[in-house]
């Protein structure tokens, strides 16, 4: 429980509620507009897509009563976005947007804006904010997700020690705790986060994770049959363990009857106890496992997900390799009973795995940082490229102990190993020093049964004391070693609560857009065109006011305001605009502009693509004088 601890002593003491990871790009009505007719549904639009439940959009009045008619959906077959319908004749006012929604990497949003229809007006509307069992939620809710990878790592890393590099290990009680630890932890984090999964996404309060139909939806989600998955693994998984735990009790006790066995309880047979089979089972197991987290969360949303997901697996899968492998080999070394041999075969496999374990995370990480990051700038201007830059620093510094454990590995190989060799076999001794991710002995030494014959390797040679007594060069190196690899497991539990904090911070290509968004938001929300004209008369000067809202692409509505020479408002007895884009050949679109009393518009003038378009405009300001000028103007594209 060691690594579990640490990482939850790491996160809870300085981690706040996760960022969410979808953003709102664009709202129709947009926020704070005023419109003239009441409209007949709203849209949301995201960066990414969202799942939607029952109250995923609330319209509330200016008196506070729901105005939203029917299910919430997603516009057409766009995924990213989020509509529901009004009822009809909607008086005059302000009304509020109140919004959650939950983003395809699993993470909760939720928002509110007002729109005002004829005029703004005075709002009695209440948009709760997050109460205190809803902060409750979220934050157990990420507590157990953390302790979920904690358990993960625990789990494969122990079985994969056990399986690979030391199969006799398995009859250690110390190990079977750890893998316990790691079964509980991940078992027990799962369920309390399928049943806590329902509140948070729909906001309500801790009460709710026992609300049997909340509970029915939840598991139809994405997340939520992830989790379900995970739940019925690990069910399988413990079957197999504990069919394993029977076969080892039956062996001790074939030990115990044995005259000839030399064994106590607990030391564990030197022979392999794992075929195959076994192992191509738990490899399956592992990476069904993996999946369950790359299918929910980040890979599953952005660019190349196809590809996103399996990296994902390899990269959650290395991790638990290095991490958990590393937890088992020093908890067999400094806890396995007292007559205990750690073979150096096994120290050599494991230092070879997890140097292979780390070259994958290296490799898997470079693409997850690029997928997530998207450019250098953002490695500085984002909390995700922050935190990132923290993880790299930290997984520089584990290799570099490991480099360091490897280096004192050698000075002791080759100061302890004899020149020749003595005939008879050397008195076997328990293990005195730790080895990491680099430190590997020469090669796999064949294993002697019951591990009390063949060649004399670094494990199997007692400490010799110097001339005068004293310890040997050794002993310092020993030390040093012990040190280094101290270094490392520390360092690698940083990496590992760097990552789970990754996984709740909003990647940077997702907030480089939310800030775009945002951006685009407070941008004018109509386009306002000046046109000076001359019709070559006396007071035949002035200028046209051409204003398109919103200027984007679609539905618009024109005004124009002709200024007389004095810059006072003139009347004209006619006024015609027509559009043309040229690059597309598109066009002269007439606009059909009406004289209002004062002032000409058209209610509904449709624009079918972005970019430049020209404006001619006609200004007759007497029965036979006229004049036609123009000038360009640009389009932006759609909110949707």
């Amino acid at each position: 429980m060691l690594l579990v601890g640490t990482v939850l002593a790491l996160l809870l003491g300085g981690a706040g509620s996760a960022s969410a990871h979808a953003t709102l790009t664009s709202a129709e009505p947009a926020d704070v507009s005023v419109l003239k007719t009441a409209p007949k549904q709203i849209t949301l639009a995201f960066s990414e897509s969202v799942s939607l439940s029952d109250g995923s959009l609330r319209v509330l009045s200016p008196k506070n009563l729901r105005v939203d008619s029917g299910a919430v959906t997603h516009a057409g077959k766009e995924t990213d976005t989020a509509r529901v319908k009004l009822r009809d004749k909607l008086p005059e006012g302000t009304y509020t947007v109140s919004w959650r929604v939950v983003s395809a990497d699993s993470h909760s949003i939720s928002g509110a804006f007002t729109f005002s229809v004829g005029k703004p007006s005075a709002t009695a509307a209440v948009v709760p904010t997050e109460s205190s069992d809803d902060t409750a939620v979220s934050r157990i809710y990420d507590v157990f997700r953390y302790v979920a990878y904690g358990g993960l790592a625990l789990l494969i890393g122990v079985a994969l020690f056990a399986l690979v590099c030391w199969p006799a290990g398995a009859g250690l009680r110390p190990l079977r705790r750890l893998l316990l630890a790691g079964w509980t932890a991940l078992f027990a984090s799962t369920v309390v986060l399928l049943l806590l999964r329902g509140p948070y996404e729909t906001g309500r309060g801790l009460t709710a994770a026992f609300d049997l139909s909340l509970l029915g939806q939840t598991i139809t989600g994405k997340t939520g049959l992830a989790l379900s998955v995970r739940l019925v693994l690990l069910a399988a998984a413990a079957i197999l363990v504990a069919l394993s735990a029977a076969r080892l009790r039956r062996a001790a006790d074939r030990t115990q009857r044995d005259p000839a066995a030399a064994h106590a309880v607990d030391q564990p047979a030197a022979e392999p106890q794992f075929g195959i089979g076994v192992r191509v089972v738990g490899t399956l197991f592992a990476v069904g496992l993996a999946l369950t987290w790359a299918a929910a969360e980040h890979a599953s949303a952005g660019i190349q997900v196809p590809l996103a997901i399996p990296v994902s697996v390899l990269h959650l899968l290395a991790m638990a390799v290095w991490l958990g492998g590393l937890a088992a080999l020093v908890v067999a070394l400094f806890r396995a009973p007292a007559d205990v041999v750690v073979p150096v075969a096994a120290v050599a496999r494991f230092s070879r795995l997890a140097f292979t374990a780390v070259v994958v995370l290296v490799a898997t990480g470079v693409y997850q940082s690029w997928r997530q990051v998207g450019s250098w700038e953002a490695v500085s201007t984002t909390e995700y490229g922050r935190l990132l830059t923290f993880k790299v620093g930290a997984v520089a510094l584990v290799l570099t102990a490991a480099w360091f454990s490897r280096q004192w590995t050698a000075q002791l190989t080759q100061e302890r190993l004899p020149k020749t060799l003595p005939a008879a076999a050397p008195e076997l001794v328990r293990v005195a020093q730790t080895v990491g991710v680099g430190a590997s002995s020469g090669s796999d030494t064949a294993e002697g049964t019951g591990g009390d014959a063949g060649t004399p390797t670094l494990c199997d040679l007692p400490d010799t004391p110097g001339p005068s007594g004293s310890p040997s060069a050794s002993d310092g190196h020993r030390r040093s070693l012990r040190r280094s690899v101290a270094a490392e497991a520390v360092l690698g539990v940083v990496v590992l609560a760097i990552t789970t904090l990754l996984t709740g911070t909003q990647p940077s290509r997702a907030a480089v857009q939310s800030a775009a968004a945002t951006a685009a938001a407070q941008e004018p929300t109509a386009r306002v065109v000046t046109i000076p004209f001359d019709v070559g008369t006396p007071n035949g000067t002035g200028a046209v006011q051409l204003t398109f809202g919103p200027g984007r692409v679609g539905d618009n509505t024109v005004e124009a305001l002709v200024y007389g020479p004095d810059k006072g408002i003139a009347t004209v007895p006619e006024l015609r605009l027509t559009l043309t884009q040229n690059a597309q050949r598109i066009g002269p679109l007439d606009a059909k502009l009406a004289n209002k009393g004062g002032y000409w518009a058209a209610d509904r003038l449709r624009l079918p693509l972005s970019g430049t378009w020209t404006l001619r405009v006609t200004v007759r300001v007497t029965d036979i004088d006229q004049v036609t000028v123009s000038k360009n103007v640009t389009i932006r594209p759609s909110l949707f």
